[in-house]
């Protein structure tokens, strides 16, 4: 039986028909049956119980057509590594340039330019700002105690008659620190254990607006074992230092900032949203757009990253690593750290130079937020409402519960008391699905494809001594090439833009019924047409475009 509800959105405290309150009240049954929760591991966010997608409602899981594409794209990777007999390949490269070879036809100009340009300090800088993982590095005034890094170590590599001192009291230092990482056990690989640095790296930022990399400790503890590197050491061992910690960091950023941040969390508010919304709710109206696919590719590819032999189970940190990684994030995750005004004060990164994810995440954020508040104010006009309206509070309850882990000291709210909170929410919510996903996604072919730049695996042990490396050992560190081909075919799925992708802003499906808010996502469209202008114009003048925040590139949901 199908049972269709049309006309103006409706509150649970405004219906006053018997009929439509017991229809709302089945519908919101038969959807909690439908949806159910499971807790996928201790201490993560909960997901839906699904184990198979096809055992998703058809309302949630794939078109035919994105099925059909998703099965080519993997077919035709699939069949080309095959014929070039790198798929499963446990052979070590030979050369660097052979992994230029990896795809015939599937390039980009940026995963060429990273190629060529990977081994650069300011490139490596460059990408801690606007690559894939833009959310680690913050300003720093004072050293942490166990990174002893002195004025004699950097004068070189600061303006000349400078000092780390005073470059620190200028805002010209930034440190990204991978602490979190620091102590959990890396998998074994042929009987040997596999090695993770959670260390640190300091940046300047120079009087080029270049954010250059001037040391790097790859563990926390320092030692005679754990020497703080420099650009002034070997060629290979800085470029050792430099590959094992941004190793951590592409680690960190895929389970981290990209599966838990973004997938993971978004599954959460997706099962709140159905299970608490009917679909005459307001708030389900503006919610359901941007959920297009995301149960589907989450519930596929949870077992396909952290399955055997998946791109995460096949890392350094292997499955039971991420997942104690994923862990530990969560319980340190705050509120403020998901809303982006708050985000970069907090890392004291408000007046950073050619901060392009800053610049266009910024506008997009109030764009976004001007449209929800709009939305919201309407069937809201007053804090009375919000307290009133009972599906609401427990949306945001099984939020906090589920995805949260009921943790008070995050500051995400667990009940709602005044409409400017909720506004506050939901453009997180609609950010998160939307903007940063796309920051965090949709570059990772261009930065990642080219192991040498970041991978989620290497093989030697970190160097401890300098003076010891060559080239050999950094081909020697890399992954062999069967598991560099299967990290380069999961970057090149989760890149792919489909024929059937609904940009952000776009409803093809038309929920609301009254002119009002039909008016405010027109008007809501027209701001992100004039951004997605602006931002092309800029990127026309810059030598490595920034593209992943442009309006016209970001999808309305996580569907990759």
């Amino acid at each position: 039986m199908v049972e269709l509800r049309g006309g103006r959105a409706m509150k649970v405290f405004e219906e006053k028909h018997p009929l439509l309150i017991e229809h709302r009240e089945k519908e919101l049954a038969l959807k909690k049956s439908f949806y159910q929760w499971k807790i996928m591991a201790e201490g993560l966010p909960h997901g839906n119980s699904c184990e198979e997608a096809s055992e998703l409602p058809s309302e949630v899981r794939f078109s035919a057509s994105r099925s059909n594409e998703i099965l080519s794209t993997k077919a035709i990777t699939g069949i080309e590594l095959k014929l070039k007999g790198l798929l499963g390949s446990a052979e070590k490269w030979e050369s660097i340039e052979d992994m230029k070879k990896i795809f015939w036809y599937k390039r980009t100009t940026m995963s060429d330019y990273v190629a060529e340009h990977w081994k650069e300090d300011d490139f490596y800088g460059y990408q801690f700002l606007n690559a894939v993982n833009p959310n680690v590095i913050k300003r720093c005034t004072v050293l942490p105690r166990n990174f002893p890094v002195t004025e004699e170590m950097v004068k070189p590599f600061l303006e000349k008659g400078s000092s780390l001192k005073s470059e620190m009291k200028k805002g010209n230092i930034f440190l990204c620190d991978k602490k979190k990482m620091d102590g959990i056990p890396p998998r074994t690989y042929n009987g040997e254990t596999l090695h993770v640095t959670g260390g640190f790296c300091l940046f300047y930022m120079n009087p080029n607006n270049k954010l250059m990399p001037i040391a790097i400790q790859l563990h926390q503890q320092p030692s005679e074992e754990n020497p703080i590197f420099l650009p002034s050491d070997t060629e290979t061992d800085w470029l050792l230092a430099k590959m094992f910690f941004k190793s951590a960091d592409v680690i960190d950023h895929e389970a981290v900032h990209h599966l838990m941040n973004t997938h993971f969390l978004a599954e959460v508010y997706i099962l709140a949203t159905v299970r608490s919304f009917p679909v005459i709710h307001p708030l389900y109206k503006l919610l359901f757009p941007h959920f297009r696919y995301t149960l589907h590719i989450n519930t596929t590819g949870r077992t396909a990253l952290l399955g055997p032999g998946g791109p995460l189970n096949i890392s350094s940190l292997g499955t039971d690593g991420v997942i104690e990684l994923m862990r530990r994030a969560l319980s340190e995750l705050t509120y403020s750290t998901f809303c982006l005004p708050e985000n970069i004060a907090a890392r004291g990164l408000e007046s950073i130079p050619n901060f392009y994810y800053r610049d266009d995440g910024l506008k997009l954020w109030n764009i976004i937020n001007s449209f929800v508040k709009a939305i919201v104010e309407y069937y809201y006009p007053s804090d009375r409402e919000v307290c009133k309206d009972t599906e609401l509070q427990e949306w945001i309850c099984e939020i906090f519960t589920h995805g949260f882990l009921g943790n008070k000291a995050s500051g995400f709210p667990a009940c709602f008391h005044a409409v400017k909170d909720v506004v506050k929410f939901i453009t997180m919510v609609i950010f998160s699905m939307t903007a940063q996903h796309a920051a965090v996604n949709n570059g990772q072919f261009d930065y990642h494809f080219w192991a040498p730049n970041g991978t989620l695996l290497l093989h030697k042990p970190p160097p401890t001594t300098k003076g010891q490396s060559s080239m050999k050992t950094i081909m020697e560190t890399l992954p062999n090439v069967g598991e560099t081909v299967t990290f380069a075919a999961m970057v090149r799925l989760l890149s792919e833009q489909y024929s059937d992708m609904v940009v952000l802003g776009a409803y093809p499906e038309e929920r609301f019924d009254e002119p009002a808010p039909k008016q405010m996502i027109k008007e809501f469209q027209a701001e992100l047409s004039y951004l997605s202008e602006a931002i092309a114009k800029r990127n026309s003048e810059l030598e490595i475009p920034y593209t992943y925040l442009d309006p016209s590139q970001i999808e309305n949901s996580v569907a990759t």
